[in-house]
């Protein structure tokens, strides 16, 4: 049968105050150690977000631009990030204990279009401009000289970073059907599981007709669809993290290499293999 999920660890966002972006200082960087299992509640800033973790693993949920109450689920590894879009409602949490660095971006700072919310690759240019940032102290800040070509990087190098169109659509936390959200929750937190969409519905029960009706009618996808889409966002940080493509296939629920090959090459246009070599950082 599927696997419960460890409880959570819930933690308040915190005070912002010294954090807020403004034109004049138009990025700013928060850095928090998080144990696994570490929740944020759903909150909204007037600022855009990027999430990022030097280490670990995170999952961000945020709403859809365009979708009636819509929600959309990312799983962050450190060579991705997640742009968060001004006003936009998301929550957090810590799949693998992490080194957070989440970035506060200034609205007027948003490139041109960038309407919602989107998966970013990491260079080593962003990282490594992230790190200088956040060497700043409240004891040794850094030149405000500094900072400003800092800033300046960082937004040149989100603008144009490389975008992956992955993610995981939910339903809404607060209107969207409780049995298939804890059904979602439960496969993304158990991927290799290889129970049937009746063995999940009977966990949460509700009868399989039932619960593949709500796919259709909440997410617009078919179980099929968006199972293989949570598994392309299990298994791509697990890729970049240089692990063989014979342990990813089987955290992934997959019985053969060839199998777990042929889906991933079709959703992405690229065999697993290429994000072993091309984006490990």
């Amino acid at each position: 049968m599927p696997q419960r999920k460890a409880p959570l660890h819930f933690v308040p966002v915190g005070d912002t105050d010294n954090f807020t972006p403004s034109r004049h200082r138009p990025v700013r960087v928060r850095a928090r150690t998080l144990e696994a299992d570490t929740h944020f509640q759903p909150h909204s800033h007037a600022w855009a977000q990027l999430a990022y973790c030097s280490t670990g693993v995170l999952q961000v949920t945020a709403e859809q631009a365009g979708h009636a109450g819509g929600e959309i689920t990312y799983i962050v590894p450190p060579s991705r990030a997640v742009w968060i879009a001004p006003g936009a409602q998301h929550h957090v949490t810590v799949l693998e204990a992490a080194e957070f660095r989440t970035l506060y971006i200034d609205a007027g700072a948003t490139p041109k279009g960038w309407s919602g919310c989107r998966v970013m690759v990491v260079s080593a240019l962003l990282r490594e401009s992230i790190l200088a940032l956040d060497a700043a102290t409240p004891q040794q800040p850094l030149p405000a000289a500094r900072e400003q070509l800092l800033c300046s990087l960082v937004l040149d190098e989100l603008a144009r970073a490389d975008t992956q169109a992955l993610g995981v659509p939910m339903p809404h936390q607060q209107t969207g059907d409780k049995r298939l959200r804890t059904l979602c929750e439960a496969v993304l937190r158990a991927p290799s599981e290889r129970a049937t969409l009746a063995e999940w519905a009977a966990d949460t029960g509700a009868s399989e007709r039932t619960v593949a009706r709500l796919f259709r009618d909440e997410l617009g996808l078919s179980y099929q669809q968006w199972r293989q889409q949570a598994i392309l966002a299990h298994a791509l940080p697990l890729l970049t993290r240089g692990q063989s493509v014979s342990t990813v296939a089987a955290a992934s629920g997959y019985a053969s290499d060839s199998a777990f090959t042929a889906m991933f090459k079709a959703a992405m246009g690229q065999p697993p293999s290429h994000f072993q070599s091309k984006n490990r950082l």
